[in-house]
Protein backbone atom coordinates (compact mmCIF):
# COMPACT_ATOMS: atom_id res chain seq x y z
CA UNK A 1 0.00 0.00 0.00
CA UNK A 2 0.95 3.58 -0.66
CA UNK A 3 1.16 4.25 3.06
CA UNK A 4 3.71 2.07 4.04
CA UNK A 5 5.83 2.03 1.13
CA UNK A 6 9.01 3.78 1.89
CA UNK A 7 9.34 7.22 0.40
CA UNK A 8 12.93 8.94 -1.84
CA UNK A 9 11.74 12.57 -0.11
CA UNK A 10 14.21 14.58 1.67
CA UNK A 11 12.99 16.36 4.62
CA UNK A 12 14.67 19.65 5.73
CA UNK A 13 15.17 20.00 9.54
CA UNK A 14 14.39 23.84 9.72
CA UNK A 15 14.95 24.34 13.27
CA UNK A 16 11.06 26.05 13.75
CA UNK A 17 9.14 27.00 10.96
CA UNK A 18 6.04 29.20 11.24
CA UNK A 19 4.79 27.76 7.84
CA UNK A 20 5.57 24.44 6.50
CA UNK A 21 6.04 24.28 2.77
CA UNK A 22 5.87 21.67 0.04
CA UNK A 23 8.65 21.60 -2.92
CA UNK A 24 7.75 19.12 -5.55
CA UNK A 25 11.06 19.75 -8.27
CA UNK A 26 12.92 16.83 -10.05
CA UNK A 27 16.12 19.11 -10.70
CA UNK A 28 17.95 18.33 -8.17
CA UNK A 29 20.29 21.69 -7.90
CA UNK A 30 16.62 23.83 -8.83
CA UNK A 31 15.62 22.13 -4.60
CA UNK A 32 18.50 22.53 -3.05
CA UNK A 33 18.49 25.65 -3.82
CA UNK A 34 14.66 26.30 -3.06
CA UNK A 35 15.45 24.62 0.13
CA UNK A 36 18.16 26.64 1.35
CA UNK A 37 16.38 29.78 0.33
CA UNK A 38 13.28 28.61 2.51
CA UNK A 39 14.97 27.17 5.26
CA UNK A 40 16.83 30.49 5.34
CA UNK A 41 14.19 32.28 5.37
CA UNK A 42 12.38 30.41 8.48
CA UNK A 43 10.03 27.62 7.42
CA UNK A 44 9.66 23.78 7.34
CA UNK A 45 10.80 22.23 4.74
CA UNK A 46 9.97 18.57 2.84
CA UNK A 47 11.04 17.84 -0.60
CA UNK A 48 9.80 15.29 -3.12
CA UNK A 49 11.61 14.65 -6.34
CA UNK A 50 9.22 13.21 -8.46
CA UNK A 51 5.12 13.53 -8.86
CA UNK A 52 4.10 10.49 -6.95
CA UNK A 53 6.35 11.23 -3.48
CA UNK A 54 4.98 14.93 -4.21
CA UNK A 55 1.26 13.76 -4.72
CA UNK A 56 1.33 11.26 -1.78
CA UNK A 57 3.00 14.35 1.14
CA UNK A 58 0.65 16.68 -0.28
CA UNK A 59 -2.31 13.97 0.50
CA UNK A 60 -1.30 13.09 3.78
CA UNK A 61 0.70 15.93 5.13
CA UNK A 62 -0.43 19.21 6.92
CA UNK A 63 1.15 21.91 4.14
CA UNK A 64 0.70 25.57 4.22
CA UNK A 65 1.55 26.16 0.64
CA UNK A 66 3.22 23.89 -2.19
CA UNK A 67 5.65 24.58 -4.67
CA UNK A 68 5.20 22.57 -7.62
CA UNK A 69 7.00 22.06 -10.69
CA UNK A 70 4.71 20.82 -13.62
CA UNK A 71 7.37 19.05 -15.43
CA UNK A 72 7.76 16.40 -12.75
CA UNK A 73 8.82 12.14 -13.59
CA UNK A 74 6.38 9.55 -12.41
CA UNK A 75 3.59 11.85 -12.37
CA UNK A 76 2.91 15.54 -13.45
CA UNK A 77 2.26 18.71 -11.66
CA UNK A 78 -1.35 19.21 -13.66
CA UNK A 79 -2.32 15.84 -12.79
CA UNK A 80 -1.13 16.12 -9.39
CA UNK A 81 -2.62 19.49 -8.27
CA UNK A 82 -6.14 18.32 -10.37
CA UNK A 83 -5.91 15.11 -7.66
CA UNK A 84 -5.48 17.67 -4.39
CA UNK A 85 -8.34 19.98 -5.39
CA UNK A 86 -10.49 16.80 -6.18
CA UNK A 87 -9.44 15.50 -2.55
CA UNK A 88 -10.48 18.74 -1.05
CA UNK A 89 -6.92 20.31 -0.47
CA UNK A 90 -7.12 23.92 -0.49
CA UNK A 91 -3.45 24.91 0.34
CA UNK A 92 -1.73 27.24 -1.85
CA UNK A 93 0.27 26.22 -4.72
CA UNK A 94 2.95 27.72 -6.75
CA UNK A 95 3.73 26.63 -9.64
CA UNK A 96 7.39 26.28 -11.29
CA UNK A 97 8.13 25.52 -14.42
CA UNK A 98 10.32 25.91 -17.80
CA UNK A 99 7.36 26.15 -19.73
CA UNK A 100 6.51 29.37 -21.06
CA UNK A 101 4.04 28.80 -23.45
CA UNK A 102 0.61 30.44 -22.36
CA UNK A 103 -1.38 26.78 -22.66
CA UNK A 104 0.75 25.28 -20.26
CA UNK A 105 -0.09 28.69 -17.65
CA UNK A 106 -3.66 28.11 -18.33
CA UNK A 107 -3.65 23.93 -17.99
CA UNK A 108 -2.10 25.22 -14.70
CA UNK A 109 -4.47 27.85 -13.13
CA UNK A 110 -7.82 25.96 -14.48
CA UNK A 111 -6.28 22.74 -12.38
CA UNK A 112 -6.22 24.83 -9.63
CA UNK A 113 -2.78 26.86 -9.06
CA UNK A 114 -2.49 30.11 -7.11
CA UNK A 115 0.45 31.70 -8.99
CA UNK A 116 2.93 31.06 -11.66
CA UNK A 117 6.71 31.22 -11.97
CA UNK A 118 8.72 30.59 -15.15
CA UNK A 119 12.39 29.39 -14.74
CA UNK A 120 14.82 30.88 -14.44
CA UNK A 121 13.80 32.80 -11.70
CA UNK A 122 15.23 35.02 -8.61
CA UNK A 123 14.58 33.01 -5.12
CA UNK A 124 13.53 36.83 -3.97
CA UNK A 125 10.95 36.84 -6.68
CA UNK A 126 9.26 33.03 -5.20
CA UNK A 127 10.01 34.26 -1.59
CA UNK A 128 8.02 37.37 -1.91
CA UNK A 129 5.11 35.40 -3.94
CA UNK A 130 4.80 32.61 -1.06
CA UNK A 131 4.45 35.58 1.50
CA UNK A 132 1.89 37.25 -0.29
CA UNK A 133 0.36 33.57 -1.11
CA UNK A 134 0.14 32.66 2.53
CA UNK A 135 -1.32 36.26 3.57
CA UNK A 136 -4.43 35.71 1.07
CA UNK A 137 -4.77 32.25 2.19
CA UNK A 138 -5.16 33.03 6.11
CA UNK A 139 -7.10 36.54 5.11
CA UNK A 140 -4.87 38.97 4.88
CA UNK A 141 -3.63 40.93 2.04
CA UNK A 142 -1.21 43.18 3.25
CA UNK A 143 2.86 42.26 4.78
CA UNK A 144 1.67 43.82 8.30
CA UNK A 145 -0.93 41.56 10.23
CA UNK A 146 -2.77 43.27 12.95
CA UNK A 147 -4.49 42.26 16.34
CA UNK A 148 -5.42 45.70 17.92
CA UNK A 149 -1.77 47.10 18.66
CA UNK A 150 -0.42 43.71 18.12
CA UNK A 151 1.48 44.08 14.81
CA UNK A 152 3.85 41.36 13.11
CA UNK A 153 5.61 42.67 10.01
CA UNK A 154 5.98 39.17 8.06
CA UNK A 155 8.59 40.63 5.55
CA UNK A 156 10.80 42.19 8.31
CA UNK A 157 9.81 39.40 10.58
CA UNK A 158 9.37 41.54 13.32
CA UNK A 159 6.43 42.07 16.17
CA UNK A 160 5.32 45.58 17.64
CA UNK A 161 2.95 46.24 20.74
CA UNK A 162 1.34 49.92 20.90
CA UNK A 163 4.66 50.29 18.55
CA UNK A 164 7.20 49.21 20.17
CA UNK A 165 9.77 46.09 19.39
CA UNK A 166 9.29 42.82 21.08
CA UNK A 167 12.11 40.38 21.38
CA UNK A 168 10.99 37.22 20.67
CA UNK A 169 13.15 34.49 19.81
CA UNK A 170 13.14 32.83 16.68
CA UNK A 171 10.49 29.82 18.09
CA UNK A 172 8.21 32.34 19.61
CA UNK A 173 8.51 34.41 16.60
CA UNK A 174 6.74 31.45 14.33
CA UNK A 175 4.51 30.21 16.55
CA UNK A 176 3.18 34.09 16.99
CA UNK A 177 2.88 33.77 13.73
CA UNK A 178 1.01 31.00 12.93
CA UNK A 179 -1.56 32.04 15.47
CA UNK A 180 -1.90 35.75 14.55
CA UNK A 181 -2.55 34.11 10.81
CA UNK A 182 -5.14 31.96 12.48
CA UNK A 183 -6.52 34.62 14.47
CA UNK A 184 -9.89 34.39 16.58
CA UNK A 185 -9.72 30.72 15.89
CA UNK A 186 -8.61 28.02 18.49
CA UNK A 187 -5.30 26.29 17.41
CA UNK A 188 -5.52 22.81 18.37
CA UNK A 189 -2.24 22.16 19.96
CA UNK A 190 -1.46 19.27 17.59
CA UNK A 191 -1.69 21.85 14.61
CA UNK A 192 1.13 23.98 16.00
CA UNK A 193 2.94 21.60 16.03
CA UNK A 194 2.16 19.85 12.63
CA UNK A 195 2.66 23.29 10.88
CA UNK A 196 6.17 24.97 13.18
CA UNK A 197 8.01 21.66 12.54
CA UNK A 198 8.92 19.36 9.87
CA UNK A 199 7.62 15.50 9.60
CA UNK A 200 10.99 14.23 10.75
CA UNK A 201 11.07 16.33 13.63
CA UNK A 202 11.01 15.11 17.21
CA UNK A 203 7.47 16.79 17.58
CA UNK A 204 7.31 17.22 21.94
CA UNK A 205 4.16 19.17 22.32
CA UNK A 206 5.12 20.33 25.41
CA UNK A 207 7.33 23.11 23.93
CA UNK A 208 4.26 24.47 22.41
CA UNK A 209 3.27 25.45 26.17
CA UNK A 210 6.87 26.81 26.82
CA UNK A 211 6.28 29.26 23.56
CA UNK A 212 2.77 30.32 24.98
CA UNK A 213 4.19 31.29 28.20
CA UNK A 214 7.02 33.32 27.05
CA UNK A 215 4.67 35.68 24.46
CA UNK A 216 2.31 36.00 26.94
CA UNK A 217 5.18 37.36 29.48
CA UNK A 218 6.18 39.32 25.95
CA UNK A 219 2.63 40.62 24.44
CA UNK A 220 0.07 40.39 26.84
CA UNK A 221 -1.24 37.65 28.87
CA UNK A 222 -4.94 38.62 27.61
CA UNK A 223 -3.72 38.42 24.00
CA UNK A 224 -3.50 34.26 23.66
CA UNK A 225 -6.53 32.28 25.29
CA UNK A 226 -6.37 28.70 26.64
CA UNK A 227 -9.25 26.88 25.39
CA UNK A 228 -8.76 23.61 27.73
CA UNK A 229 -8.87 20.46 25.88
CA UNK A 230 -8.85 22.19 22.72
CA UNK A 231 -6.00 24.51 22.25
CA UNK A 232 -4.94 28.41 22.16
CA UNK A 233 -6.77 31.50 20.31
CA UNK A 234 -5.31 35.20 19.68
CA UNK A 235 -7.39 37.34 20.42
CA UNK A 236 -7.88 41.37 20.20
CA UNK A 237 -8.01 42.67 24.13
CA UNK A 238 -11.38 43.73 24.69
CA UNK A 239 -10.14 46.75 25.64
CA UNK A 240 -8.73 47.39 22.52
CA UNK A 241 -11.43 46.05 20.62
CA UNK A 242 -13.10 48.98 22.25
CA UNK A 243 -11.35 51.64 21.49
CA UNK A 244 -11.08 50.70 17.92
CA UNK A 245 -15.34 50.34 17.87
CA UNK A 246 -14.93 54.23 19.45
Amino acid sequence: MQSTRSLDVLSLRAKVGAMRILVVEDEADLRRQLADALTHAGYAVDLAADGEDGHFLGDTEPYDAVILDLGLPKMDGVSILERWREDGKTFPVMILTARDRWSEKVAGFDAGADDYVTKPFYTEEVLARLRALLRRASGHAVAAIEAGSLRLDTRAARATVNGEPIKLTAHEYKVLSYLIHHQGRVVPRTELVEHIYDQDFDRDSNTIEVFIGRLRKKIGTDRIQTERGLGYRLVTPEDERASVVG
